[in-house]
């Protein structure tokens, strides 16, 4: 018994920490050439023919140089700072 309760808190343990993330933040800084609202994808102009493709989560904060929240949309064609993990966007601030 004792033996089937140290594997039941071994495996909570390591189901624990498997589920951890990794919490390393990219920061991609250019101009937002799309949006498509569709997909929630994201594609960033970061110059010398380099582009960062991000998808955006119901998560994702869009906000103005004001730090207003704006409309991701509302960002098209501006220069951008874009924080993500995992390709998956965590904020688009107006830079």
């Amino acid at each position: 018994m004792k033996k089937f309760l140290a594997l039941i808190a071994v495996v909570a343990l390591a189901a624990g920490s498997a589920y951890a993330g990794c919490g390393k933040k990219v920061t991609d800084e250019g101009k937002l050439t799309s949006y498509d609202a569709d997909t929630k994808s994201l594609v960033v102009d970061l110059g010398d023919g380099k582009t960062a493709k991000v998808t955006a989560t119901p998560s994702t904060e869009a906000k103005g140089k004001d730090g207003k929240v704006i409309e991701l949309a509302d960002l098209v064609g501006k220069k951008v700072k874009v924080v993500s993990e995992h390709k998956k966007a965590d904020s688009v601030t107006e830079a």
